[in-house]
């Protein structure tokens, strides 16, 4: 396997189009800003919720959903600064064990939806931590066909799973969800139900 540091990593937008190439009735929380536009205009479902505002939440809402849905396979995408503000997170799920959360985490060292400023998962192995904090399988990729690998793996494994992929700081065009909340919340609880 070559590392990122050859090179190779790809661009979020194409890491996480492997991943929703693979998704059918899964339930999906995408975290703030760049990440929530991508995959909007990359694959559009009535069972993703977009946090369109609120930063480093996105986990904990996927760790509820998946406490209230343990029939449902639920998937979170989130970034690597959202997952630093709270790392607390991280604790609670390796605690409370929910076989059917998978946490995707892209990691591109940047806050890149405010402007590339350096963020510390460059010096801080956040697959580390959550292996440590009791995450049942973790692994950490950056080429496309070890991305859906690992992803069907954790898909067909008792989590809780973390998944993170090393992406390089490149943005996709894409405009803002412009689904209005109250839309985005009704159509999503129903995809739930």
């Amino acid at each position: 396997m070559i590392g990122p540091e050859e090179g190779v990593m790809q661009s979020r937008a194409q890491a996480m189009g492997a991943i929703l190439e693979l998704l059918t009735d899964q339930l999906l929380i995408i975290c703030n800003g760049f990440p929530s536009r991508e995959a909007h205009k990359l694959r559009d479902r009535a069972s993703n919720f977009y946090m369109i505002g609120s930063m480093g939440a996105t986990a904990g809402i996927g760790l509820g959903l998946a406490l209230a849905k343990p029939d449902k396979t639920v998937v979170v995408f989130d970034g690597d600064g959202n997952v630093l503000m709270s790392l607390g997170t991280l604790a609670t799920v390796g605690a409370l064990k929910p076989k059917n959360l998978i946490h995707v985490v892209f990691d591109n060292e940047v806050y890149g939806t405010t402007g590339n400023q350096p963020t510390y998962s460059r010096v801080v192995a956040l697959d580390k931590m959550a292996r440590s904090a009791g995450y049942v399988n973790v692994e950490r990729v950056w080429e496309r066909e070890d991305i859906v690998y690992e992803f069907q793996s954790m898909m067909a494994e008792a989590g809780p799973s973390f998944l993170l992929i090393k992406v390089n700081e490149q943005l996709e065009e894409a405009d803002r969800v412009e689904i209005p909340p109250a839309e985005l919340t009704a159509r999503f609880k129903g995809s739930v139900a």
